[in-house]
Parts: structure tokens; sequence; C-alpha cells
């Protein structure tokens, strides 16, 4: 590790102070394999499940947590414990992170230690393979495709592109069923994805959040990997954004916009048609890469999904022991019942 953490391996390593250059990435130190990096704050719901569900397909997991108030830190270390610190190796960032969203994101600089992107960093330069990519602490793994790319990714000599993937949003309606989100039924968009780590592949600033700079490395899109648990925090997953002190942020528009438009739920076997392109969008795609990678995404979606519901989807694709633990009972949010979602166009990506 790269970045000047003190303190026991077997226990939270601490990182306090510390400032991010792209020569702490140690490209030339790095070995063959695949890294998750994770940044948590919070993320105690869905964390085991998380990292249970991807610690076999890759090297090692790095687990950066920063102002966590729940059980996110005895998790972690119950985890690393078993596994060991070099498959998982858990790291206190000390400094105070503010969110994004914030106004203390928006006007503070890169490097300085309170700022996500020096966060996101930090997680990216404690990594030591030669392949990363980003995990979120409410993502479930689809196992056998998961497995597939991974396996894929370990048979190339250099990897030359972003290998992206998505996951399907999942929420629970008043009697608790589980479907997908309607307003945002994807998440990842070309935003999160397998890469190779370069001196210049890495966080920039963004006013509104964090900014993965891919040093243009073309996107290629890989399937859906992951089922993305976020709706069923409580809180619907906004808890962390510290909504009350910032309430012109972009996740307070869209906590207002949940509450206001009773949040619909959308059937897994209506969603290939709710992602039906308009007629313009394939002649979009043909001069926007970006366009075209969400088509090939949205495209996808009944091939990988032919289950008549998400709950049947779900137990299929990903490892019955991980499911049963995300779909636990917990105090999570839910949905006023579903109001019909409009066919034929894709929702907010």
């Amino acid at each position: 590790m790269p970045i000047p953490a003190t303190g026991a391996p077997e226990g939270a390593q601490q990182l306090q102070g510390y400032v991010f250059r792209p020569s702490d990435l140690a490209v030339g130190q790095r070995l063959p394999g695949i890294s998750g990096f994770m940044r948590i704050r919070n993320g105690a719901d869905f964390l085991e499940p998380t990292i249970r569900s991807h610690i076999g397909h890759f090297d090692e997991i790095v687990a950066l947590y920063n102002q966590c108030t729940d059980d996110t830190e005895a998790i972690l270390l119950r985890l690393q414990r078993e596994y060991g610190p070099q498959r998982l190796r858990v790291v206190h960032y000390v400094d105070r992170v503010h969110p994004p969203g914030s106004e203390g994101h928006r006007h503070t600089p890169a490097g300085s230690p309170n700022s996500l992107v020096n966060y996101y960093n930090a997680a990216l330069a404690a990594t030591r393979c030669r392949i990363a990519t980003k995990l979120d602490d409410d993502h479930l793994a689809i196992d056998a495709a998961l497995a597939e790319v991974t396996r894929a990714l370990r048979g190339l000599p250099a990897l030359d592109a972003m290998w992206c993937f998505s996951g399907l949003n999942l929420m629970r309606g008043p009697q608790g069923e589980l479907g997908i989100y309607a307003a945002t039924p994807v998440s990842g968009s070309g935003d999160i994805g397998f890469f190779p780590v370069r001196p210049d592949t890495h966080f920039v600033h963004d006013r509104r959040f964090e900014r993965f700079q891919r040093a243009g490395l073309p996107r290629r899109f890989v399937g859906f990997l992951y089922w993305h648990l976020k709706y069923l925090k409580a809180e619907l997953g906004f808890g962390n954004y510290e909504l009350d002190a910032n309430p012109d942020s972009r996740y307070a528009r869209r906590r207002r916009a949940l509450a206001a438009n009773a949040r619909p739920l959308l059937p897994l076997r209506e969603l290939p048609q709710r992602l039906a392109p308009a007629w313009w969008q394939p002649l979009a795609a043909c001069v926007d890469a970006k366009k075209r990678l969400t088509l090939e995404r949205d495209a996808a979606v009944a091939a990988t999904f032919p289950d008549a519901d998400a709950l049947a989807a779900l137990r299929r694709t990903s490892d019955a022991r991980w499911v049963e633990a995300a779909l636990a009972p917990r105090p999570a949010a839910t949905v006023s019942p579903a109001r019909a979602a409009p066919q034929g166009t894709s929702g907010p990506l």
C-alpha cells in the first residue's frame, strides 16, 4: 500500500491528513489481478452480503470507511479476520469528508483531505492490482456473469479499455413486494467498470460529485453484474448526504421528487418495454459513444432477466446465502402503490 496508513494490519489501519498524488498509484509495482475498492459511510445494511458475494471474484477488496455511526467498522473487522488482511484490507479514513452535492464538496479542492475526490483516490491508491473497479456497499453480485467477466479479464495480456457494467435498482412496494424503481430502473451508464490502473486514471472534482477520469480509455459494456440495493436502505439510501444542511443539493431534490410522485414500482417483466429506445436514439448513438453504450445496456435487459418478477430473478442470479442476508428484515422505506410508468422511453440515467 503506497499510502501512509498506520495501525496493526489485522485491525483497522488509520489514514489522516493524506493528500493524493498520481504517483501514489505505484503503477510499476502493481501485481496481476483485480482489486475492488470501497468507500463506505454507514453501510451496515448490505455491507456483509456485498463483500461476501464479490470477494471470491476479486484478488483483494480494499475498504475505506469514514464518519460511520453504525456497525460498519465491526462488520469490516470481523470479515477481515475471516478472510485475512491480504484479501480484505480495512482502512479508517479519519478526516471529515464532505458528501456529494453539498456546499462543502462544491467549494473544497480535490487535493484536500476533506474532499470526496481525495477520499476516492485514497481508496484507489490503496489497491495493489493492475486492474481495479469501484465497489459500493449496496451491490449484490450477479454471480455467473461476474465470474465470466473476471475470468475473461484474467485471460487478457493487457486491458486497453474500461469494461463497464450495470445493475438494476431494486425497491419495495407497500406490501413489501420487490420490484424495479421505475423512475431510474438501471444503475450505471458508463461510470463504473473495470479499468487498468495508470497514472492518469483517477478521480477529479466536479462541483456535483467526484468524476472518474478514464484518460481516453474506450468504454465497452460487458453486462449486468450486480443488483443495486440502495433503495432498500432506510431513508431510501439518502441518509449520508446531509440533506438537512444542504436543502438545495441535487440529492435533496431527488428525495423530494420521490416523495411527491409516490415512487412508482415497475414489475421486472415490463422493464424491456420501458427501456425500448425512441426512434431518434439509435441515430444519436451513431455519433455518441456513451449513448451507444446505453443502448447496448438497455437492449441486454431482456436476455439477462427473462424472469417474470424481480424476486425470482434475484434468487436465480445471486448466491442464495447472500440473497437471504440482503432480504433479511430491516427498517427500510417502502413505496406507495405503483402508478403507470410511461412506455417507450428510457428513464433518467
